[in-house]
């Protein structure tokens, strides 16, 4: 069935309305685009910064080796991942190839699958195309490390939930829990959905799939959250926003720590770090208590409001944590896609933000990353260019959901199509009479538990 929001008229039958040449234009950008990707992993082309490719052939394999064993690596600080990242290292050896061969192809299965789901809605009448070229530009702009970590594919199994929690809330619960048992940080796509029954499915699956798989691995193998003892030691990652004070100190000969390699990133440890840890998780802590604020007083919602809470919640994680590895980009690119594919999103100048964020950081990794670990004044200027604009655009984000969600104006009645098409009332949106009954819980969003005749 297909929700008709006041921003989103019901029918799926508008793909027949739209240019060919967009979809075209589409298709021949990802697959110019991913070709030159390709090019760039395998080494025919040069690619600036050097090989990316050791994370997969030697970590990536070397866990794929330990874990066949039936155990976790928790021997090793570098494993920083909730037990369902296991199922993803170990996916590549069911495929033919080499290790780094397959996990390359199932990065691009996952990079299409990802772009056909945003094609796919945006063909809808009231939606709109933005997302997939969001998608299909946004995720080359990154470089060649995009295929060589797993995040692309943790991003894709997000924003197939996303999309799927308007229509079939239960399905979009499941897929994020399953996204949350591997990185965690797909849960928060749950925290915009109404109140009500899609809630209660959303999150009743999203648990339930995150908890039962996490205890399937728990019982099947040893160590599975041996992992979490890790953090509490870790220091301020050095493209992290809060490495930004850590470097001008360093830059003006004020700071004398180190930066080394520590618990699997490169990490600033010395004076002050323990102070700019605790302001960076307080940060954390703040913004989700203003996230729960914003979702017990929003007063209006339309099919946009769960995507752009998503994205929000997304952008306080990523700017207070004490970490922003490159890869992180992807999934602010994956969500801020998601918003796009709704025509009345609040966060089009924040995924503009995000997609000029995404040179930037193929600038400072790989390319300038040498020189940004030694504190170099250019390097730390690029650096600090994209963490401003990340943070720009989580407070954008905060400014831009609270607003479109604040007043008391009511969504447009919804109508059942008449025989007479000309009896219908103009202010009304039509829709087929087998999706009234969902509509009508929709348009009650505002106001949940009145009978019908007063949500309108």
């Amino acid at each position: 069935m297909e929700l008709a929001p006041a921003t989103e008229s019901g029918s799926s039958r508008g793909r027949l309305g739209r240019p060919l040449g967009a979809l075209a234009a589409l298709g021949a950008t990802w697959v110019a685009t991913r070709t030159v990707l390709v090019l760039l992993i395998t080494g025919v082309l040069k690619s600036p910064g050097g090989d990316v490719t050791a994370d997969v052939w030697m970590i990536y394999h070397a866990w794929y080796g330990v874990l066949q064993t039936g155990t976790f690596p928790f021997d090793d600080v570098t494993w920083q991942y909730p037990p369902g990242a296991a199922l993803v290292i170990l996916l590549p050896g069911l495929l033919p190839w080499s290790y780094l061969v397959s996990f390359w192809v199932i990065c691009g299965v996952a990079d299409a699958a990802a772009a056909a789901l945003l094609v796919r809605t945006g063909l809808r009448r009231g939606r709109a195309l933005t997302g997939a070229w969001m998608w299909v530009a946004g995720v080359p702009l990154l470089g060649p490390m995009i295929y060589n970590r797993f995040d692309v594919i943790v991003t894709a199994v997000t924003l197939a939930g996303l999309l799927a929690l308007i229509r079939r809330p239960a399905v979009g619960g499941l897929l994020l829990g399953l996204g949350g048992i591997v990185k965690v940080w797909p849960l928060l796509g749950l925290i915009g959905t109404p109140s009500g029954r899609r809630t209660r499915r959303s999150w009743t699956l999203a648990g339930a799939t995150a908890v039962s798989i996490g205890f399937l691995l728990a019982a099947g193998m040893n160590g599975a959250f041996d992992f979490l003892a890790f953090q509490k030691d870790r220091g301020i990652e050095v493209e992290s926003v809060g490495a930004l004070p850590l470097h001008l100190a360093r830059i003006a000969g004020g700071w004398d720590g180190r930066v080394t390699m520590n618990y699997g990133s490169p990490e600033m440890l010395g004076p002050w770090v323990g102070v700019i840890s605790k302001v960076m998780m307080a940060g954390t802590v703040l913004g989700f208590l203003w996230l729960l604020l914003w979702r017990f007083t929003s007063k209006r919602r339309n099919a946009a409001t769960m995507y752009d809470a998503a994205l929000c919640a997304l952008l306080i994680f990523v700017v207070t944590s004490r970490v922003i590895s490159p890869q992180y980009l992807v999934w602010l690119v994956g969500v801020a896609a998601v918003c796009l594919t709704v025509r009345g999103t609040s966060q089009r100048p924040v995924a503009l933000l995000i997609l000029i964020a995404c040179p930037l950081t193929l600038v400072e990794f790989p390319t300038m990353f040498t020189q940004v670990l030694a504190s170099d004044p250019l390097a730390i200027t690029v650096l600090a260019l994209r963490n401003l604009l990340l943070v720009a655009a989580a407070v954008l984000s905060c400014v831009r959901l609270w607003r479109s969600t604040r007043g008391e104006a009511p969504l447009p009645p919804t109508v059942v199509l008449d025989r007479d098409p000309a009896a219908l009332p103009a202010a009304g949106y039509p829709v087929r009479p087998g999706i009234a009954y969902e509509q009508d819980l929709l348009d009650g969003i505002d106001h949940p538990g009145a009978p019908a005749e007063q949500r309108r």
